[in-house]
Formats: C-alpha cells, sequence, structure tokens
C-alpha cells in the first residue's frame, strides 16, 4: 500500500522560507508504527496525520522521525493549509482533537491559519550559567538582559531562553549537552529569542533547538513562539502590548514569520493563539511495505 505525503512550507514568509512539515490525510487505519515509519520517510522535523473523530471536527497526531509528540504547530498549520487548498474545508473554525487537548483552528478565507494553543503551563527555570554550557553564550552576557529562563509549555515544553540583541546568531548549541540536558529535565528543546528594536515590525528573532527529537535546529516553530508570547506577556509589562510577530530560521538562510497573540481575563492569559501562512511545495508517494 501507498501513502501520499504531502510536503508543505509552514510560516511562510512572502511565499518563501518556512518549516517544512509532512501531512496524511485520511490516516484512521494507520498503527503508531507506520506512522512513525511514514515520518521517517518524509524526514521532515514532524509529520501530521489526519483522522475523522466522533465529537470534533479531526484528530491530529504528530510524529518526528524518532516518535510522537503530543502536538505541532507548524504541522498543524500544514494539515489544515492542505485541507483548505483541497477544498476538504472552507473558511472557518475548526477542532481538533491532539495530545495536548481539544484546540481550535481558525481559517480565513485568504488562507491565512489561525491555531489555539493550550493555555500556559510556568514549570520553573534555569541560572543563566547552566544554560550558558548549552549555547556557548557566556553567563554574564545572557544575565545582562535581566530576564529570566524559563521553562514554558503551551502544548510542548521548552526552554525559553532570552539572549542580548546582537547574539543569537552567536549561538553554538553544544547538541550532546543540549540532548543529555532535556532527556534529564523532560523537555523538548530550547527556544532562544532576542527582542528586536522598537521602530522594527518583528518583536523578536528566535532559534530553536531540539537535538534530542532529530531536530538540530528548526526554522520555525509554532508551539515554542506561543509559549515566548506568554513570557513576554509575564515578562516585559506592557499591558497595551498582547500581539507578537516572531521571525525565525534566518541563521538558517530559511526565513520564517509567526504570528502570535494572548487574551488576557482578569490579568491571566485566557487564550493563546499562533497563525501564519503555508504552502504544499511536493507530494511524496511512501510504501508501507518498505517503510515498515
Amino acid at each position: 500500500m501507498e501513502i501520499e505525503a504531502y510536503l508543505v512550507n509552514s510560516f511562510i514568509a512572502n511565499g518563501s522560507g518556512g518549516n517544512p512539515a509532512g501531512v496524511v490525510l485520511q490516516a484512521d487505519n494507520l498503527s503508531n508504527q507506520e506512522k512513525l515509519a511514514i515520518a521517517q520517510a518524509v524526514g521532515y522535523s514532524e509529520t501530521a496525520f489526519v483522522s475523522q473523530d466522533d465529537e470534533v471536527d479531526f484528530a491530529l497526531s504528530f510524529f518526528t522521525i524518532t516518535g510522537e509528540v503530543d502536538f505541532c504547530g507548524h504541522a498543524t498549520l500544514a494539515a489544515f493549509s492542505i485541507m483548505h487548498q483541497k477544498g476538504m474545508v472552507t473558511a472557518g473554525q475548526y477542532v481538533q482533537r491532539t495530545k495536548a487537548g481539544k484546540l481550535a483552528v481558525t481559517i480565513k478565507s485568504n488562507g491565512h491559519i489561525v491555531m489555539e494553543q493550550k493555555l500556559p503551563e510556568y514549570l520553573g527555570g534555569f541560572s543563566h550559567q547552566v544554560i550558558a554550557e548549552l549555547i556557548g553564550i557566556d553567563a554574564t552576557i545572557l544575565e545582562s538582559t535581566q530576564l529570566p529562563v524559563e521553562v514554558i509549555s503551551t502544548g510542548l515544553v521548552d526552554i525559553i531562553v532570552p539572549v542580548p540583541h546582537g547574539y543569537l546568531d552567536k549561538i553554538q548549541v553544544n547538541e550532546d549537552l543540549l540532548s543529555d540536558f532535556c532527556k534529564k529535565h523532560d523537555v523538548v528543546g530550547l527556544h532562544a529569542f532576542e527582542l528586536c528594536k522598537k521602530d522594527s515590525e518583528l518583536t523578536a528573532s528566535c532559534r530553536n533547538f531540539a537535538p534530542l527529537f532529530g531536530i538540530p535546529e528548526e526554522s520555525a516553530t509554532g508551539s515554542a513562539n506561543g509559549a515566548l508570547a506568554c513570557y513576554l506577556t509575564k515578562h516585559l509589562n506592557d499591558e497595551h502590548t498582547h500581539c507578537f510577530t516572531f521571525e525565525q530560521g534566518r541563521a538558517m538562510g530559511c526565513v520564517s514569520i509567526i504570528t502570535a497573540s494572548v487574551e488576557l481575563k482578569e490579568q491571566n492569559i485566557s487564550k493563546v493563539m499562533v497563525g501564519g501562512f503555508a504552502h504544499q511545495f511536493g507530494l511524496q508517494k511512501v510504501s508501507l511495505s518498505s517503510a515498515t
């Protein structure tokens, strides 16, 4: 049996860049072992598998080349973009079931897709000294941001690391150390950011590293940027700014744009949304007999 995997770039910027994901539609009869084999054959950081659901519109599962993860923002964007382009869904709001919960997805008529994420969980933090060893930036430089290193999840658990402006591209991750660290502390990866100048259209530039899951660096990460939006809302103390635009992938030569916003209710975050555009660039046929 051959399975068709759509190849999609998510969070594209002006029609280019983005982060590639695989999308398999009508995946109801695939086992987890088959999904993993397909994800490995596709070879991207994540592949989304879309199935029917008795209670909500769709059930989505996400596989890296090493195993299943609870949620993936850019693969969600890829999946709903393909369904929209194929006429399976029209502009409107839908609900997907994921291992991170039931989450809303809004499709606009121009193809812009906005995904709800889980409300943030703040899971502690780490010292600048500890993080400095992982990313090759001196601890005193990290401390100069006067911002903490914090572990936040809006679907996946990431370490949010602020670096001073001008230092983001100087990060040199020790992949072995970071993999061991993530495994020890049960986190997916590290999401570093530098704030942009106030006259910039961008809020921050970001880099994301998840070598434990076979991702040395990722050019667009929906879940981590949702967590970053919550982090900035918590620490920047700007009562009027809860909408953010993030750039990611610059160091990889593959610039992506991710929008994020939070809604507040009585000074607490009541909703987290991440959005962007995507486009299909290929189709891969995977033979299950050879993939499993």
